[in-house]
């Protein structure tokens, strides 16, 4: 069975008024000090972000655990310095981002200017084990029109800058400003893949390879593909979802190249309108189906999500706790939604923050 590992960054807040706060290297000594060797928690690229990383896990439950203690232990360290953490993908409030004084984004600061010190966006990202590179690559090449699904059930940022954005994930319009970011096209080897992303590197556009921000790619850290389109997500349960339809797509398409069927040829083209749409309106609208690539209401992609999935679902034993999830998600809404309702009924951006903070912690 695939292990799965997660890698979630959180919004540093004050827990009164909402705003951001600019703690992470405090709240990283903090955890140092609990523990000299811990490896779970990272400093971003801003002082007002921190991010986790779980263990590789087999077992959906198990990794939901580690998920809540993660936040749970993630909550206790910023609260004794005053601070809060909220699993969400943009700040609903003002902010001027404090950038990480580091050589590495001190080069990304210079570089591309404006666009890196907007670049205040956590995101969730999803790390599934292959066997080889060849198979990690086949595995990137059909799952490309699947993606956006994971992006619109994830959507977590409907505001920026004290303003409804009219987006579901506004973080992805924002992410999408990286020159490397975004859907790519069949790469068909391992070789090609690899030779691809050294044109890139020797572009000098990009840094180096970790800088190949694609919607998916092989780790270069770990024998995994890694999906990086989700927002981080305001339900630990949906962070959840999202690992599992990652590891479903993922030996879907594994079990599709074995079987000797092509990748969709699908334009990057059409794929990035899919994306836009999705990133649009999230759950609340339709989206682009992945097999026609045209107009669909979102509940009956998701139906054709687990469809695609579901033989790969029934064999991890995830079947009906996805088809659970995804009734869920049709009734309640996905954080997007949620945030709105929140707004809806307080008509306060900073009790949006504060309540997705106690929400957070669990």
């Amino acid at each position: 069975m695939r292990t799965v590992g997660v890698e979630e960054e959180l919004l540093l807040v004050d827990p009164d008024s909402g705003d951001p706060k600019a703690l992470a290297a405090a709240v990283l000594a903090r955890a140092e000090q609990d523990d000299p060797e811990q490896d779970v928690f990272e400093k971003e690229l801003f002082g007002q972000m921190l991010e986790f990383a779980t263990h590789p896990q087999s077992d959906m439950a198990s990794l939901g655990e580690e998920i809540a203690r993660c936040r749970k232990e993630a909550a206790r360290h910023a609260g004794e310095i005053g601070c809060g953490v909220a699993a969400l993908a943009s700040s609903p409030l003002p902010v001027s981002p404090s950038l990480s004084m580091n050589e590495r984004y001190r080069w990304l600061a210079e570089r591309y200017g404006v666009p890196t010190r907007e670049q205040l966006v956590c995101g969730c990202h999803v790390h599934v084990s292959v066997e080889s590179d060849e198979e990690g690559v086949a595995v990137l090449d059909r799952l490309r029109p699947w993606l956006p699904v994971l992006r619109a059930i994830s959507a977590n940022s409907p505001f920026w800058q004290g303003r409804d954005t009219g987006y579901g994930s506004y973080r992805s319009r924002v992410w999408n400003r990286w020159p490397s970011a975004g859907p790519t096209e069949l790469f068909g080897s391992p070789e090609r893949y690899h030779r691809r992303v050294a044109d890139m590197v020797a572009t000098g556009v990009i840094l180096d390879e970790a800088m190949a921000y694609f919607d998916a790619r092989l780790s270069a850290r770990y024998p995994t593909v890694e999906l990086r389109v989700a927002d981080v997500c305001l339900s630990a349960e949906t962070a959840v979802f999202i690992a599992t339809l990652s590891r479903a797509l993922v030996e879907t398409a594994a079990r599709d190249w074995r079987a000797g069927r092509p990748a969709p040829d699908h334009s990057v083209s059409v794929l990035r309108l899919a994306d836009w749409q999705a990133a649009r309106y999230g759950l609340e609208g339709e989206l682009l189906d992945p097999v026609t690539l045209r107009q669909r209401p979102a509940e009956k992609v998701l139906r054709s999500l687990l469809e695609h999935t579901g033989d790969a679902l029934t064999a991890t034993g995830d079947a009906e706790r996805a088809e659970q999830a995804v009734a869920d998600l049709v009734r309640h809404g996905n954080g997007a939604r949620e945030q709105r309702r929140l707004m809806e009924r307080t008509d306060s951006l900073r009790s949006v923050v504060t309540e997705c903070v106690r929400r957070t912690q669990g």
